[in-house]
């Protein structure tokens, strides 16, 4: 049978493409923009004549219908990362969460320590030779391929193809529908002075030729707005957006001086504009990978010169970052940021960047504390923390002593707060 043949035995309506999920299955969704709309309107249509389905994913950026505490014994969601739709389920409890590294989600599906009976994804049109691309989110999702009993596939023609290992054979296919909706787009985050300056002090100690992993959010864009006159950057990362095309159509991006993938920048998932989506499409300069590849700490160590820049929420005197809850409730997840500065920390000239501004709520808290809150999941630990920047400075941690650390982070915290810790710097006798 030929490919067309092949695609055109396996092409439904969205509606008869769900009914592939049993009861009980987990079905694996990738990440944000490669979450296929279609298919999750169906299911959330079918949930009331399902029981015990689970929905995986990391970084959900619609609020489907299935995501609904009347439901939760038809369908549950299941986060890897929560994100605006599931952040209210998870802090009530009738959202889960799989505690676990970006890079080891892989792993983890292929040990069948986690579930994946079913994978549903957005794809691009097939080629000639009947492979779709999982462009906008290989992520963990190649690895549920592997594995699932049944891979349901949403065909959209804005999907970019992309090179890399995130390309999918129609003989794989269980069932196809087909979209062509646009694609979810994120606008470059606010950036406000606080954000400026933080991203002036980390674009300061980047130097010509580093190869870079960027997260997202207001600070990572800030510091890609000041690279613009640096030189023969490369990047390594997990998320592809609009400021670092920003900065390859600028001629600052070539990776030209990468150790690992030398001309090639490496991405597990892209978020962004629909420009953003259009770069990627057969473009040989960007290659999309499983997060196993991209986040893979010893991989990404290898390139010279990494620099890694990541948020987190607070952070104590002795360096542990609490970046994904609020106290016990959960905010975000544990997400790439450890496998990344692991991966600065192996890299010769890495730099790990921890970007936190020094207060919240106006200014009435400091995010630079003596112990984290109680409750706090500790998302990078004070063995691994290097560079930690707020908007008053720099303070280098590794290698340091539990003084010493003390000491350098009240120097980068918000004035208004300093004589407060250092007095409570004093009770933990660490000054």
């Amino acid at each position: 049978m030929s490919v067309q043949s092949m695609y055109q035995s396996k092409r439904m309506s969205a509606a008869d493409a769900v009914q592939f999920v049993r009861n009980g299955d987990t079905i694996v969704v990738p990440t944000g923009a490669a979450e296929p709309p279609a298919l999750l309107h169906a299911l959330s249509d079918a949930r009331h004549k399902l029981h015990g389905v689970v929905v995986s994913q990391i970084l959900p950026l619609r609020k489907y219908a299935y995501i609904d505490p009347e439901t939760v014994e038809n369908v549950r969601h299941s986060a890897y990362f929560f994100g605006g739709a599931t952040r209210p389920g998870g802090q009530e409890g009738w959202v889960d969460y799989v505690p676990a590294y970006f890079s080891e989600l892989p792993m983890l599906i292929r040990r069948n320590m986690t579930p994946a009976d079913v994978v549903f994804a957005i794809v691009s049109p097939m080629d000639e030779y009947g492979y779709f691309s999982l462009s906008l989110g290989p992520d963990y999702t190649m690895a549920a391929v592997e594995k699932a009993r049944a891979v349901v596939l949403e065909v959209n023609p804005n999907v970019p193809f992309a090179n890399g290992n995130c390309h999918i054979h129609i003989s794989q296919v269980a069932a196809l529908t087909e979209s062509n909706d646009p694609l979810f787009e994120v606008g470059l985050p606010k950036i406000g002075p606080v954000q400026e300056a933080i991203g002036a002090h980390v674009a300061e100690m980047i130097p010509d030729g580093a190869t870079l992993q960027i997260g997202y959010g207001g600070i990572p864009d800030a510091v890609v707005m000041q690279l613009t006159n640096k030189h023969n950057l490369g990047v390594h990362t997990e998320m592809v957006g609009d400021g670092i095309m920003t900065l390859v159509e600028a001629g600052v991006i070539d990776n030209s001086r990468k150790n690992v993938n030398r001309g090639k920048m490496l991405a597990t998932f892209a978020l962004g504009s629909k420009k953003l989506y259009d770069f990627i499409n057969r473009n040989p300069s960007v290659e999309m990978h499983p997060v196993d590849t991209t986040n893979d700490p010893f991989l990404a160590g290898q390139n010279d010169n990494l620099h890694c820049i990541n948020a987190t929420m607070q952070i104590d005197f002795l360096g542990q970052c609490g970046s994904e809850t609020l106290g016990p409730k959960p905010y975000s997840g544990t997400g790439g940021q450890a496998d990344f500065v692991r991966a600065a920390n192996r890299s010769n000239g890495g730099k790990a960047f921890i970007v936190l501004p020094s207060t919240a709520k106006d200014d009435t808290i400091s995010r630079i504390v003596p112990t984290l809150t109680p409750g706090t999941h500790v998302t990078t630990s004070k063995n691994d923390i290097n560079y930690v920047v707020t908007e008053y400075g720099v303070a280098q941690l590794r290698g340091k002593t539990a003084k010493q650390r003390c000491e350098a982070l009240i120097a980068i915290a918000h004035p208004n707060f300093r004589a407060e810790l250092r007095e409570q710097a004093k009770k933990l006798n660490l000054l």
